[in-house]
């Protein structure tokens, strides 16, 4: 790295080049034999199919934050590397590649189509490594981790051979989420929700034979989706409900269908929604299925994989669900069986991958049976071994812990890991085996074949904390690294990710996999909104580096953030950052010039012996400010922290403390040598923040790398009463000297004299030149009073400061001044006063004109007592 700066500052120029030093020189690495204490992170691994987010972006930098601070305060700091392989999604890019080459993913085969999904990951996968690098990510990325590479395949087998074992791995037919574009189950949380406008369908379901009746009996059903009536099994009340307590027990007709279906209570039925009667269609509504089983209901499937309507809808077979819709709709009211129809908006569950809308479906899928292992993740958490910042994130977990569901672990796709599990197609028997088999264990055949499906990606990824350090194993990484210590997410992921990873890990290594969840929130547009594509208000990470470089995307991302709120991307915060880092770079160019002929090696040693009362004021300010921020990043407080050291390197270091240097290093110019000392310590304390500008400017005044030093600790031995008071009375003399000059509007190039009254008599003397010069002042008359009365006096609580009107403004000038704005107020006012006593305009003119009016007049009023004042 060079050991000047260029005039202008500009992060293009050089944070590629000092992030190729740090991995170059190794600073990321971790040894597995050292025998200081760990602090280790594993990154959440993102999707190879991504691209760099500004969701991410926040992630990122706040785990950056924690592992540089805990690397410089000693640890051996080590964050974990990875990526996702993302199973929908990537397979969608390889099948979308295959139709292009007029193929298809069965007409290849799936080794084949591994192989290929293999070659694609390694063409594109990276790119988001590559993105999150540009960030200033100090992982040690030798020990970059996938959630498909051979070791990690072998802990999921593994996991999934234990659950298998015990018992809590089965097979079943249950309902899940079914994308019918993508063709397979999908977790929660791959279901979005969009709200959308739909039709709410009031239905007749007649009484048991009474629909020949001329005295008929119906009870009313509403529903969003008229095309499941064929798969009604029973028509559900609550049992509270006394419209309805008469019909329990008894049966109705299913309209257009002609079939019977009895009347059941059940608590679930919400009274206030619709008409308080709920049809029930276990295998195309997750509720419904629970109230099904419940009351030992039959489950009849009439839509399928592909949402067509199957040959249990007489009449509408081969149908796509949504043009069934609309027939039997029509055929609703041609049969007078429809009551009405309303509009309502409603949250429609679609696939996060192709936007398809999703169709619960009854499916023969592999489940784990959840209560015995969640029981002791909810103790970890009740017992404090793992908690949530902010605390409130933990109420959420357990509620869901709480009353969670069995899981269903199975993908209809190729691309993910599939199922451990061998069949014999000759004697039948199956069983689960970590490596490929190629005879079966009980009749000896050697026709088998592997179990179709591929593992949820969550299944893998549950295992992300003590895989990636090399479990099974019994690894030097795990024994020294394991448990991490905090997990960085948001809390969209609370429960697909969070809580399978706790239960997992306490499963199959008997510790928890991290001991505190860090939950942020979502970064929003300036007006709030989510970003999103269908918006057109996503912003680019990359975009933001390119253009302001990536300290200023990462103190923009921070600042004023609370843990476990979203926060707003403004431009200005970003405008305002970055000229808070060129303040950075402009301070360092300053002392480096002014440096001279020092040697950078002074810079090691003790120099305190050139300290003045300005310098060991700024080192007391430090010095508190350090030991604050490190109180701060210890509780998670990143915005807090930030806003310290922001605010002394502004508003006190440059502000106050390197004006006044300009004047001590003309008296001593080896007094630089304390200054860059004292910008040193500020820099390393706002490196975890923004590293690469810190790291710049470091390496002109030192040789060791900014990122191997230490983090500044408190000492309070530097705190400094008396250097502190002094300095805080210097700023009061300037500052209300400065005020009242800009009150007066006085030229910046015109000295002044002052007369000083005060029993702090040697306070002055010692300061007269530093007055002086920041202030603008020519002379300093101690305790005597201006021969003139017209003066104004600057009262401070140990001072009094006159200042002759005539030194800082022409009398007649201001007097002619002021008296002309009297006689422009008067008018105003005049006028105003007039528009309000006229009884026409009162009444006529628009009550928002009036009252505009009216506020004129009593501002006016007020300015003239003052200009008549002065």
């Amino acid at each position: 790295m060079s050991d000047t700066l260029d005039k202008t500052y500009d992060p293009s120029k050089f944070e590629d080049d000092i992030y190729s030093f740090w991995e170059e020189n190794n600073l990321f690495s971790v040894d597995t034999n050292t025998k200081k204490e760990s602090y280790t992170i594993a990154m959440p691994p993102p999707n190879i199919t991504g691209n760099l987010h500004m969701g991410h972006a926040l992630d990122c930098t706040i785990q950056d934050i924690l592992i540089r601070y805990k690397r410089m305060c000693g640890f051996e700091s080590f964050w974990i590397p990875g990526t996702d392989h993302a199973a929908i999604a990537t397979e969608a890019r390889i099948v979308s590649k295959l139709k292009e080459e007029g193929l298809s993913k069965e007409s290849i085969g799936r080794a084949e189509f591994m192989k290929r999904a293999f070659a694609w990951k390694e063409k594109y996968g990276g790119n988001i490594v590559k993105q999150i690098r540009k960030m200033g990510a100090s992982c040690d990325w030798s020990r970059e981790r996938f959630t498909m590479d051979d070791k990690f395949s072998y802990a999921v087998n593994e996991f999934f051979i234990n659950l298998y074992k015990k018992g809590l791995i089965y097979k079943g037919d249950r309902i899940v989420n079914w994308c019918v574009n993508c063709n397979t189950s999908i977790s929660d949380i791959e279901v979005d929700f969009k709200e959308s406008e739909s039709n709410l369908v009031y239905l007749k379901y007649y009484l048991q034979d009474d629909s020949k009746s001329n005295e008929s009996v119906f009870l009313t059903v509403a529903t969003t989706r008229p095309e499941t009536i064929f798969g009604d099994v029973a028509l559900a009340v609550n049992p509270d409900d006394e419209r309805y307590k008469n019909y329990i027990g008894m049966k109705v007709v299913i309209p257009v269908v002609g079939r019977e279906i009895p009347i059941v209570a059940d608590s679930y039925v919400d009274k206030s929604f619709g008409t308080g009667v709920l049809k029930v269609t276990p295998a195309h509504d997750f509720a419904d299925f629970d109230i099904g089983e419940r009351h030992g209901l039959e489950s009849i499937s009439v839509i399928d994989q592909k949402g067509i309507l199957n040959d249990k809808c007489s009449g509408y077979c081969g149908l796509d669900r949504f043009e069934a819709r609309r027939k039997i709709i029509e055929d609703l009211k041609n049969s007078n069986l429809l009551v009405k129809i309303e509009k309502i908006n409603n949250n429609i569950g679609i696939c996060s991958r192709c936007k398809e809308v999703i169709e619960p479906l009854i499916s023969n899928q592999w489940f784990v049976k959840m209560k015995d292992l969640a029981s002791p993740a909810i103790d970890v958490v009740k017992d404090g071994k793992v908690k949530f910042y902010p605390e409130r994130f933990s109420k959420i977990y357990m509620h869901w812990m709480e009353n969670i569901k069995d899981w269903c672990i199975s993908r209809k796709i190729w691309w993910g890991h599939q199922i451990p599990v061998y069949y014999c197609l000759d004697c039948g028997h199956s069983d689960c085996f970590r490596d490929k088999i190629l005879k079966c264990e009980k009749c000896g055949s050697s026709n088998l074949e592997e179990d179709e499906n591929s593992l949820d990606t969550w299944f893998s990824s549950a295992l992300w904390p003590f895989a990636i350090l090399g479990w099974p194993s019994e690894t030097k990484e795990l024994e020294k690294f394991y448990p991490t210590d905090v997990l960085v997410t948001g809390y969209d992921i609370i429960f697909f990710w969070v809580a399978r990873m706790i239960f997992s890990s306490l499963e199959l290594t008997k510790k928890i996999p991290f001991k505190k969840v860090l939950i942020h929130g979502l970064v929003r547009d300036a007006h709030g909104r989510k970003m999103s594509k269908s918006f057109g208000n996503g912003i680019d990470p990359l975009d933001v580096i390119s253009k302001y470089g990536a300290d200023s995307l990462r103190l923009t991302l921070v600042m004023g953030l609370t843990l476990g709120n979203d926060t707003r991307f403004l431009d200005s915060k970003l405008e305002g950052n970055r000229n808070f880092i060129n303040k950075i770079w402009n301070a360092a160019r300053f002392l480096h010039m002014n440096l001279g002929e020092c040697i950078v090696g002074e810079l090691d040693n003790d120099v305190s012996d050139l300290y003045s009362s300005a310098d060991l004021w700024i080192l007391s300010r430090i010095n508190d400010t350090s030991r604050d921020v490190r109180n701060n990043l210890e509780k998670f407080e990143f915005g807090v922290a930030l806003q310290k050291i922001y605010s002394l390197f502004w508003d006190e270091f440059c502000d106050w403390y390197l004006e006044i240097c300009k004047i001590e290093f003309k008296e001593n110019p080896e007094k630089v040598v304390v200054s860059c000392n004292l910008f040193l310590r500020i820099v390393s304390i706002l490196h975890p923040f923004i590293p690469f500008v810190t790291e710049k400017t470091w390496s002109i005044f030192k040789k060791t790398p900014l990122i191997s030093s230490s983090y500044m600790s408190y000492d309070e031995s530097l705190n400094n009463k008396d250097a502190e008071d002094e300095i805080q009375k210097l700023i009061q003399v300037v500052h209300s000297i400065r005020v009242k000059r800009n009150e007066m509007n006085t030229p910046h190039s015109k000295k002044i004299k002052i007369y000083v009254i005060t029993s702090e008599v040697e306070f002055f003397i010692r300061n007269e030149e530093k007055i002086k010069s920041l202030a603008n002042v020519k002379e300093i008359c101690m305790d005597k009073n201006p021969e003139n009365d017209q003066n104004i006096s600057l009262i401070l609580n140990f001072a009094e400061i006159k200042i002759p009107l005539e030194e800082l403004a022409d009398i007649e000038e201001i007097r002619a001044k002021t008296e002309k704005e009297i006689a422009f107020l008067k008018e105003k006012i005049e006028k105003d006063k007039k528009l309000i006593e006229n009884a026409d305009f009162t009444k006529k003119a628009p009550q928002s004109v009036v009252s505009s009016v009216k506020k004129a007049l009593d501002e006016n009023i007020a300015k003239l007592k003052k200009l008549s004042d002065n």
